[in-house]
């Protein structure tokens, strides 16, 4: 998953994130990538906090879409 913008030609930093399901809280990998520029600033910093608070795994996604979880 990319977090941030990255143009084209610019260097970028693959990171891992202890990522959780906020459902059902099963553990999933978290592969990250983002430009160098972006890691590590103020509002990466934000966006991941976010990322993390919003995080579905794929089978509570599916759940959510069809209507059989809310939120």
């Amino acid at each position: 998953m990319i977090i941030g913008k990255i143009n084209k030609n610019e260097p970028t930093i693959r990171f891992s994130l202890d990522l959780n399901c906020i459902h059902c809280g099963k553990k999933v990998p978290g592969g990250m990538l983002t430009s160098e520029q972006y890691y590590g600033t103020y509002s990466f910093l934000l966006e991941v906090d976010d990322f993390k608070k919003k995080y579905l795994c794929g089978i509570c996604r599916d759940k959510k879409r069809t209507g059989k979880i809310e939120k």
